[in-house]
């Protein structure tokens, strides 16, 4: 009795009692057993970054709505401390890229609870809103089977009326290995394939055939995560604009670019409250004499950009147009070499030292097994600064720093293949 009792206390190694006890086991010279998966996600990455060199029509106006799984099956703690807290974590990053990235469009949060759909917000551009609904998930009670159906369901309601120039997509956060769905799912499917609106599924658990078919009829991408690090990465990958569906027509959008009243007739402008706050109980409006003014019915707004609520204007800046500029012409993909075919930078120290060009690291044959190599401006960049400028900067650091060298030579010119008829 007392050995049962003294195996029940001591708690199981993949639980709670280690974490990531794979880091210590060395698979074979050439490193730990997360190189593996490490290499798996820089290899889905040069995937992803190679195909955004095709002339694709993108969808630069989107409409997304992102479904998270609040079944008991989140409360699983395989993803520290479990798969729900580390979900909401890693959507408060993915939403604040998401808005930067895409600085037009939408986005809105539905929970699959208790075979229900529940909308946590609406389609809104003000990542604040969605940030504070967040919190409140935190705390939900994890019970019973998610809806799968519910869910895009109500998804499909709303996406259904957003304008056809209007890029639809849904990201489904998956926990649970089964959906207890009203009716057959097949419906649905087809009618998400008919409305032409994308849908891609992040399993936290494993692969599973309905999510898989769901992604393969209306064109979107599956993934199921290997840990965390996994985990941000296939949400990551969500920021980026897909390709246009055939269904999007083109069509001249009315936006307005709001004026700031500074000074009126010589004197200062007149208090006010901003529209985005007069019916927030929460966060009420406040009277104050800045703000950004609709050039149509003259409402103010507090930030943009939103949506005019007197005259459904869209309100944007020019920042804001011209940060969605990049995804249309992105920084071509880097040469991939050895560490042997880069020069030295100095001579002063063991014969001779090769550092990345953006960082300044100096570069080993251990550590860097590969090295990139930019075609026009001919420096070479670590795997990192290689990530940074392709992913967030969108600019070649050589091209715009070195004299002579024009930063804009790739958006102009290219370098012609084989099957270029020039």
């Amino acid at each position: 009795m007392a050995d049962d009792e003294n195996e029940d206390q001591k708690e199981y190694r993949w639980e709670t009692g280690y974490e990531k006890t794979w880091e210590a086991i060395k698979d074979d010279e050439d490193g730990l057993l997360d190189g593996a998966i490490a290499e798996i996600i820089q290899k889905a990455k040069r995937q992803r970054l190679a195909q955004k060199t095709k002339q694709n029509r993108l969808g630069m106006m989107r409409h997304l709505y992102v479904i998270v799984d609040c079944s008991e099956s989140m409360s699983v703690p395989d993803l520290k401390p479990t798969r729900l807290r580390c979900t909401i974590k890693l959507l408060e990053q993915f939403i604040e890229e998401f808005f930067d990235q895409n600085p037009i469009s939408q986005l809105g949060i539905i929970a699959l609870k208790a075979k229900r759909a529940e909308k946590v917000t609406e389609l809104t551009g003000t990542s604040r809103v969605h940030l504070k609904a967040l919190e409140s998930l935190i705390n939900v009670s994890l019970t019973s089977e998610p809806s799968l159906q519910n869910g895009l369901d109500l998804a499909l309601k709303t996406l259904k009326v957003v304008p056809s120039h209007a890029s639809r997509e849904i990201v489904v956060i998956m926990g649970s290995l089964t959906t207890c769905d009203p009716v057959d799912i097949n419906l649905t499917i087809d009618e998400l394939k008919k409305e032409g609106i994308r849908c891609s599924v992040i399993s936290l658990s494993a692969e599973i055939h309905v999510a898989r078919y769901l992604t393969q009829q209306t064109l979107g991408t599956f993934g199921a995560v290997l840990d965390d690090a996994h985990f941000r990465d296939q949400l990551m990958s969500q920021v980026d604009p897909p390709p246009a569906a055939k269904t999007q027509h083109n069509s001249l959008i009315r936006m307005g670019f709001p004026h700031t009243k500074n000074e009126v007739e010589g004197k200062d402008a007149p208090l006010s409250m901003c529209m985005c706050h007069i019916e927030n109980l929460e966060e009420p409006s406040v009277l104050c004499t800045t703000g950004h003014h609709c050039p149509q019915c003259n409402s103010k707004y507090c930030e943009l950009p939103v949506e005019c609520q007197s005259c459904g204007l869209t309100l944007v800046s020019a920042p804001h147009l011209a940060r969605s500029y990049h995804h249309l012409i992105p920084v071509p993909n880097f040469e991939e070499v050895t560490l042997d075919s880069m020069p030295t930078v100095s001579s002063d120290y063991n014969g001779g030292v090769k550092e990345c060009y953006a960082c300044a690291k100096v570069l080993t044959f251990v550590a860097d097994k590969s090295i990139f190599k930019c075609g026009f401006c001919q420096q070479f960049f670590c795997i990192d600064c290689d990530a940074f400028i392709h992913e967030t900067l969108h600019a070649c650091v050589g091209c715009n720093t070195i004299p002579g060298v024009d930063g804009l030579v790739y958006q102009q010119t290219t370098k012609p293949t084989s099957e270029d008829p020039r």
